[in-house]
């Protein structure tokens, strides 16, 4: 029988008008779901038997049924196309998600729904990166989407936005997890990154409702999410105060590994990199160190032998150009007949894989 899909989004919004019940929160919902089934019987279970698990205020507005105007925008938005709803009870809940103590019950989702049940790795760090913190950030997560991880990280200025950049360079998977509704681009800079994220396969997540505004409070408990998707984060650029030290401490209490890049110890840009690393996170100046902690060997790299990429092919020719002894930045231009940007991209990649070495005076020499 063909699914009918105006009946699929009501019962979908039906999360949502549920979730707009004041005072109920993510685990209470949860204890709903568990006792009653689906919010569907929620909203049919009688007064008595809600106030063993909620209070008679929040049974008495269950009572009265579900919000009209939630269940109509959540509606329309359903019906317009790469726009879905994952609940608990869907086949595509990531399920990394279930092992943390909070899980959404539902996600409101814009693009590759596949990517919520890859393996992934969280990329944060500092809204006021330094140049070099954004292009750690985007060699990293092109690296690491060419050994065949999803890079999960927040959209913002600075890191996350340099960590979605670095993906999609790689033509690899990306997962954006905002603090706004899905209808919102927050900030509003990266409403180009938004449009590449969807348009290059990528996924743009959110717990928030429509129209949830840019709120202070939003973004560390969005941050758990960002985490939890993951199998490890990686923190680039933090300084002790910032939103990526909690993405850390969270992904710690979810058994998830942690990783940070040291830098100057007079950067306050590094200081809370050196903190996580005094407290137990590993220390990471190659890709290496990652992907031997994480143990993804078996995860079989983008662009190995038919799938290469034209960027990897790139890779080995310039390898194989450079031989064993010390050459210039200068030389490899004219050998290589690549831009100064495009190769100091792809010496950067080749040296935090540890293929090369950068040496004194701008020189470059292959180790492997």
């Amino acid at each position: 029988m063909q699914e009918n899909h105006s009946d699929t989004h009501v019962e979908k919004s039906l999360w949502v008008a549920l979730s707009f019940i004041q005072g109920l929160g993510t685990q209470t919902f949860c204890q709903l779901l568990k006792a009653f089934g689906d919010p569907a019987n929620i909203f049919a279970t009688p007064f008595n038997q809600l106030t063993e698990i909620v209070s008679e205020k929040i049974a008495l507005d269950i009572g009265k049924g579900a919000d009209k105007e939630a269940l109509q925008d959540t509606i329309h938005w359903l019906s317009h196309p790469n726009n879905y709803l994952v609940t608990l009870a869907d086949r595509h809940y990531p399920k990394a998600l279930l092992e943390i103590n909070d899980p959404p019950p539902f996600l409101y989702a814009k693009g590759n729904l596949a990517l919520l049940n890859q393996p992934s790795i969280a990329i944060v760090g500092s809204r006021s990166a330094s140049a070099q913190g954004e292009k750690n950030a985007e060699a990293f997560a092109q690296g690491l989407c060419e050994y065949g991880l999803c890079v999960v990280s927040g959209m913002a200025l600075g890191i996350d936005g340099a960590a979605h950049r670095g993906a999609l360079k790689a033509n690899g998977a990306t997962i954006a997890v905002v603090g706004t509704g899905l209808d919102i681009v927050y900030p509003a800079k990266h409403r180009d990154l938004a449009h590449q994220i969807i348009e290059k396969d990528g996924l743009i997540i959110s717990e928030f409702a429509l129209g949830t505004p840019s709120k202070p409070q939003n973004f560390p408990k969005r941050n758990r999410i960002i985490s939890g998707l993951s199998l490890g984060c990686l923190v680039v650029e933090a300084n002790l105060q910032s939103g990526s030290q909690i993405t850390a401490r969270l992904a710690g209490e979810q058994g998830r590994e942690v990783f940070a890049i040291p830098g100057s110890i007079h950067s306050p840009m590094a200081k809370g990199c050196h903190q996580l690393i005094k407290q137990g996170a590993k220390l990471v100046d190659d890709l290496r160190d990652i992907i031997d902690e994480i143990g993804i060997e078996n995860i079989t790299r983008k662009n190995a032998e038919n799938t290469a990429s034209p960027e990897a092919s790139t890779e080995h020719k310039l390898l194989d150009l450079m031989g064993f002894e010390p050459t210039s930045l200068e030389a490899l231009v004219h050998l290589s007949d690549l831009t100064v940007s495009e190769l100091s991209s792809i010496l950067m990649l080749l040296e935090l894989e540890g293929k090369i070495a950068s040496l004194n005076g701008g020189l470059y020499q292959k180790i492997v």
